[in-house]
């Protein structure tokens, strides 16, 4: 951020919203500011997780590819799949 540290910007709220978010702040003893950067952060917080999607490990037990599979074509996987014959 450099030597700013804070930006001042105008947002446009719902008035229902913001009466409760007043409400929220003073009951909680804090300012409207402070809640409303605690609120992006657990938002922007919350996204970036979802960003960070790790694939489940979906592994078995087992030892490894079975031998009439090695080197197999697609064709023969998908037999040795089923339970068909070539």
């Amino acid at each position: 951020m450099g030597m700013v540290g804070h930006m001042k910007t105008t947002v446009n709220i719902s008035d229902g919203l913001l009466r409760e978010a007043r409400r929220t702040a003073h009951d909680e003893g804090t300012t409207l500011k402070s809640l409303i950067e605690e609120g992006l952060r657990a938002v922007l917080e919350r996204r970036s997780q979802a960003d960070r999607y790790v694939l489940p490990d979906a592994t078995v037990d087992g030892e490894g590819l079975r031998p009439e599979a090695r080197g197999a074509s697609w064709e023969e996987l998908r037999a040795l799949a089923y339970g068909e014959r070539l």
